[in-house]
Formats: C-alpha cells, structure tokens, sequence
C-alpha cells in the first residue's frame, strides 16, 4: 500500500467510525452528517458531486446511507477505501445490535422488561406508519409526475399489495410490479393502454408461487444469510421496506414471531448507524453468533457490490425511460409492501385477529398518539421508542 493511500485510508476509518456511532436517527439524519463532514468541514467532494451521489443511491437496492458511505469512500480512496468506508459505517451499529440480541434472548422474558416491551411495539408501529406517510408522497406522486402517472403508479401499487394479500412472495411481487409497471408507463406514453394487465387477475393467479406460512423448522445458518441475501439485493425504497420482506420471508416461513420482528425494529431505531443493522438482531435470534454474522453479510454485501459496480453508470440511468419507469414502479410496489406488512403487524400489536372486545386498546391510544407526534411533530424516533418505554412502564409496572 503506497504512503499516500494510507492516510487517506486512517482518515475514511476514522470518519465513518465516527458517524456510525453517534449516528442516531436514521438515513436522512446520516447524510445531513455526511455532507457536513466530507463537503463543509473536509471538502472531500463538492456540494455538487455530493447531491449526485445521493440521486445515485435512491437509483439501487439498499441502504441510502450505507452506500453513500461507500461511494464516498471509494471516490476518496479508491476500492480499499470503499471495503474501509462501509464497513467501518455499519461495524458500530452491528456490534451494539449484537450485544443486544445476547441480551434480548438471555434476559428478555423477564417481567421487568416485559412492560418496556409493551409500550415500544406501539411505538415502533407509529415509526413504521410516518415512514410510509412520507414515502407514499414522494414514491406516488414522483418529480414532475403528471395526474395520470400518479393513478398509474397508485394502481400498481394496489396490485403489488393485492398479490401480496394473496400469497405471492414479496421479492417476486416487487419485481414483477418493477417490470409491468415499466411497461405500462412506457408504452402509455404512447397511445398503447394495457392497464388491464396490472389488475388482481395476474398477481391473484401468481399468486400460488408464494411461500408457505406455516411452521417450518429452523434454517440453517447458510439458509439465513442466502435469505437476507436476496432481500439485500432487491431492497428499493427505505430501510423500513425491509419489515415488509423480513415479514414475508421470516414470519411467513414460521423462523420468527410478529412480536420478535416488531422488538428486533425497535432495536433498530434506538441504536446509532443504518436501521438494517436489525438484521444482526434478527440473525442471533434465530441462529445464534453464526445466524448474526450470515445475516449482516447477507443484507449489506449487495451494497458493495452494487456501488463498485455501477458507480460509473447510475448517473446515467435515470435518464434512460425505461430504468426511470421501473424505479418509479418499484418505488410504488414498495409502498404496497409497507402497506400490507403494517397491516400485519397492526393485528398483532393489537390484536386485531381476535373479538372487538380483545383489542388491546392502550396499545391503539400509544400507537396513535406516537403516529401524531411523528407526523405532525415530526419528533424522532428514537425520542418515540424512549417514550413508548416510558410510558408501558408506567402502565403495567404500577
């Protein structure tokens, strides 16, 4: 390594350790911090080339903030400082997520902490639902959009959920929106009307490719990994579309629990640096060190790869008619695919499954209430799960 990269490499570790640790409060927080740091303070990139590069990450699969942290990195210092930069981002995150899973399935039936439990469920369903208030704004109602693309894309989106309802696997479902979607919005443009084929006949008939539900027997750790893998590889939208396929792909083949899914997102938003570090928290659960470890991988490895490998490209793309309509497609299916995990994990937080009269209704005022306070208050999500502890405290400890 020549004397001139290792400097560069000291100062891209430091930084992005750094901000992996005091990063509290998700992906737009991290880039706030990112620009202040590598434009304002270390003038790394220009304001321009930086604002590029945040259009670049909204244009592939994964974590906004962990491969603006990449691409910085390998912009800066070549590719070893793309491996230095990602990793030294997440490695805070996945450390102290860890150490929470060990402590979560050692200590986390006790009765003190069942009460904090209570109240952060609601809570983090409230996060969950400002996530998709903001992102169904921007994903239906794109730049420039005219009135028809915006029922175009709301069609696409009932589609996708449709399927999904019914039975079609998530990653096949955001797909296959991608696709059809790109096809109608194109060929619309000119004259050609085949919004018919987006209707519930096709996802309803497709349907039968989705997974099991029930039960099945643990998976072994390189199941895990291949598993998160593949969600890693095709997660557009936001870090919270990740609930949707973890619902999906987990819950739905019985390896973990609604509850287990709900506490692992709430570890996710009181620890600093990129939400998916939930999957660590998940990975222990299920398999232990080694299920922590192929889950980590797993969901970030396709960042790297994505970033070293189209970086070159992913300014042009968006230009191209044809990738700009798959992305506002999918971004629509991703929607869809909150929409219908939210719905999920609504009946379980509240149970919602059963009479009118089991729902748990001090749950429903704690989601409300938090649901308010982060949209119309916008107060941070970390502020919300320390309240909703607070308050389940308060309620069921006394």
């Amino acid at each position: 390594m020549s004397n001139h990269v290792q400097p560069q490499l000291a100062e891209v570790a430091k930084l992005f350790l750094k901000l992996g640790t005091i990063g509290f409060g998700g992906p737009a927080v991290h880039i706030a911090m990112m620009e202040d740091e590598v434009v304002n303070r270390r003038q790394w990139l220009t304001k321009e080339k930086f604002l590029d590069l945040v259009g670049a990450t909204n244009l592939i699969p994964g974590p906004n903030s962990t491969e603006m942290a990449i691409h910085i990195g390998y912009i800066y210092a070549g590719w070893l400082g793309l491996i230095t930069a990602g990793i030294c981002f997440i490695l805070p995150a996945v450390l102290l997520t860890g150490s929470l899973a060990w402590v979560y399935v050692n200590f986390g039936s006790l009765p003190a902490v069942a009460p904090l439990l209570y109240g952060i469920k609601p809570a983090v369903l409230a996060i969950i639902i400002s996530a998709l208030w903001r992102l169904a704004k921007s994903a239906l109602q794109p730049k420039g959009a005219t009135v028809m693309k915006t029922r175009q894309l709301l069609i696409i989106a009932i589609g996708c959920a449709a399927s999904v309802f019914a039975g079609l696997n998530e990653v096949l479902a955001i797909l296959l929106g991608g696709f059809l979607g790109a096809l109608w919005l194109n060929l619309s443009q000119n004259g050609t009307n085949f919004g018919w084929f987006l209707g519930y006949p096709v996802p309803l008939l497709l349907a039968q490719t989705g997974a099991n539900s029930s039960a099945a027997a643990p998976p072994s750790v390189w199941q895990l990994g291949l598993v998160f893998l593949k969600v890693g590889a095709v997660l557009f939208g936001s870090g919270y579309v990740l609930v949707a396929f973890l619902e999906g792909e987990l819950v739905g083949r019985g390896w973990l629990t609604q509850q287990q899914l709900l506490e692992a997102i709430a570890i996710g938003q009181f620890t600093p640096g990129p939400v998916l570090s939930t999957a660590t928290f998940i990975g222990y659960i299920i398999a232990g060190w080694g299920g922590a470890v192929a889950a980590t991988i797993g969901i970030f490895l396709p960042s790297f790869g994505f970033v070293a490998a189209l970086n070159p490209l992913i300014p042009k793309l968006r230009a191209w008619k044809w990738t700009g309509a798959f992305l506002d497609a999918v971004n629509a299916c991703a929607v869809a695919l909150m929409v219908t995990a939210t719905w999920k994990l609504a009946r379980a937080t509240f149970n919602l499954q059963l009479s009118i009269t089991d729902i748990d209704w001090l749950a429903v005022a704690i989601a409300t209430v938090a649901t308010i306070a982060a949209i119309r208050f916008r107060l941070s999500s970390l502020w919300l799960v320390l309240g909703g502890a607070v308050v389940g405290l308060c309620l069921l400890a006394f």
